[in-house]
């Protein structure tokens, strides 16, 4: 994973974020998928909201997911290959870009069929704990004319990333704006943080 590591953080100087295929196999995404939290998200994950603390809201018009908070100490071992993975990804961008990132927070997330995250940056105002985004796939077999991209709006452009099982996307959570287009089919990932504190 050293490999992979390295062209993260070499991708992130470059452009403030990298697109990293295989960051999970197709036999961890399959793993992961199967877990009835994934199965059954109707009885176990809650609607998104946007803001935060008293702040936050619910608001369909500007998102449209569900997702699940994951609990490093009680993830399923599934889950934890992922999250462990997270940690070794932290140490590595400390040692090679000079960083003090922490620890990280990470929800399962669940996209029904048609629903987006429109236009928006992911760092709070009032917070600025959050330093990098980072989003692992779960769709098999994913075509382009299903739609459902993330697309990365940089100066004067944009780049569009398909939601394929095991790609990673990391990215500067205070500079780049993002939104999550319209899927055909329902649309699955583990969407995350990287912080620059511990979460107690």
């Amino acid at each position: 994973m050293n490999e992979i590591f390295d062209r993260i953080a070499d991708e992130l100087v470059d452009k403030n974020y990298a697109i990293i295929d295989s960051f999970l196999s197709p036999e961890e995404v399959k793993a992961i998928l199967a877990l009835p939290h994934f199965a059954q998200h109707e009885q176990h994950f809650k609607k998104a909201g946007i803001g935060k603390n008293a702040d936050l809201q619910i608001n369909e018009a500007i998102r449209g997911d569900y997702i699940l908070w994951l609990d490093k100490n009680t993830a399923p071992p599934a889950a934890l290959v992922y999250l462990n993975r997270l940690g070794e990804l932290i140490q590595n961008l400390n040692q090679s870009l000079f960083l003090s990132l922490k620890d990280y927070e990470v929800h399962m997330t669940v996209y029904p069929v048609g629903t987006y995250y429109k236009r928006h940056l992911d760092q709070f105002k009032k917070d600025d704990k959050r330093k990098l985004s980072v989003i692992c796939y779960l769709n098999e077999e994913w075509k382009e004319e299903q739609g459902g991209q993330l697309r990365i709006y940089t100066e004067g452009t944009s780049q569009d990333v398909l939601p394929i099982a095991g790609r990673l996307v990391c990215f500067r959570s205070d500079v780049l704006e993002h939104e999550v287009l319209p899927a055909t089919r329902e649309r699955l990932s583990l969407t995350g943080w990287i912080l620059d504190q511990v979460i107690l």
